[in-house]
């Protein structure tokens, strides 16, 4: 297998909506990016609890890059620089990419459930703006990423009770005698994935691993992946079906049978009813409104419009969105959600090279 570039979609991605209502988008993401502005710390932080970082800032800064702002120009560029110093001032001497030390044990919400959530997602950012950055920022950026791409290695290959989970990752600590979920392993392969196209060394035999696991958690009963593999979990939910198809369209598997199923899956679970459904409603928006845009077509056609009119709707007056009402989330806050939600609503945009298609 090999990195594979997207075939040419013949329809056209801003076709789903007419001018006007690109107009509603556009103003909600301005209006997100000024909400998440006001909530930025001194440190270059965004507003989360420690265990939530710097992956939360690292979201932040995704969503100012998929509106087309950059490091040290324009408006935000004095403030993406500070934050992109805060994920780098995160690292710790493993590589391990996390502002908590993780415990010796597993503790939902911990550092040793999160860290290698934060780990994925800011080693993802980093590769993202590593090309925009100049000097000596540019040489400590390319550092922190080699010492984060090991780090994501040795995860990736620590012993497997289950040898159908080769190939994964899960949480730092074990948990409920699993060592991989789809959650996490998607996270992981975007940074693998955009570590690749920043010209880092990231040999296919490892995307080859992570995809097999991938493709393992399709369950034919649910027509979707699941969280676990199928016959354990079975859980389904939209923020891992979401994270499946995106994995696989990074593979080059734009198109596939269990792809598409995995597609009519997200159109039958809807996010027309906001903060409601299976799963973390941001975070499922996020990850389904990207597979969405990978798959093309009719897929997207009937998936964006009813998200973005119901993300827009609910935005609040302060420009921002409203906590994860599910338990998997709420700790988090609001600048959590709000960078998911801008995130949700750019993939048309290309702004992101991780997510072009």
């Amino acid at each position: 297998m090999s990195w594979v570039v997207s075939p040419t979609f013949a329809d056209e991605p801003r076709d789903v909506l007419s001018p006007e209502n690109w107009q509603r988008v556009d103003k909600a993401i301005d209006r997100g990016l000024e909400y998440l502005a006001d909530h930025q710390r001194p440190d270059g932080s965004f507003e989360s609890p420690k265990t939530g970082q710097p992956g939360i800032t690292s979201l932040a800064v995704l969503a100012f890059l998929s509106r087309g702002h950059v490091p040290g120009e324009g408006p935000y560029g004095k403030r993406l620089l500070q934050a992109i110093d805060f994920v780098q001032s995160c690292q710790r001497e493993n590589g391990l990419l996390s502002a908590a030390e993780p415990e010796p044990q597993h503790v939902h919400d911990g550092a040793s459930h999160t860290g290698n959530y934060n780990h994925a997602i800011s080693g993802l950012m980093l590769t993202e703006v590593y090309g925009m950055l100049a000097d000596e920022r540019g040489k400590r950026t390319a550092a922190t990423i080699v010492l984060a791409l090991d780090f994501t290695r040795k995860q990736q290959t620590k012993p497997r009770n289950n040898p159908h989970e080769k190939g994964g990752w899960r949480y730092l600590r074990p948990r409920q005698g699993w060592d991989a979920d789809i959650s996490v392993t998607s996270w992981q392969l975007m940074f693998y994935r955009s570590a690749k196209n920043a010209g880092f060394d990231v040999p296919v035999a490892y995307v080859d691993e992570a995809m097999e696991y991938i493709r393992r958690g399709f369950d034919p009963r649910q027509s979707a992946y699941a969280y676990n593999l199928p016959g354990r979990a079975g859980l389904c939910t939209r923020g891992v079906v979401g994270g499946a198809i995106v994995s696989l369209a990074l593979g080059g598997e734009h198109q596939s049978d269990h792809a598409r199923r995995a597609g009519d899956w997200i159109l039958e679970n809807s996010f027309r009813k906001y903060n409601q459904g299976i799963g973390p409603y941001h975070y499922g928006a996020y990850y389904c409104s990207q597979a969405m845009f990978q798959l093309g077509g009719d897929h997207w056609k009937r998936f964006f419009p009813p998200l973005s009119d119901t993300l827009i709707t609910h935005q609040a007056a302060d420009g921002g969105w409203e906590v994860e009402r599910d338990n998997n989330g709420d700790y988090f806050g609001r600048s959590y959600t709000t960078s998911l939600s801008v995130l949700a609503l750019t993939p048309a945009y290309q702004l992101l090279p991780i997510y072009q298609r």
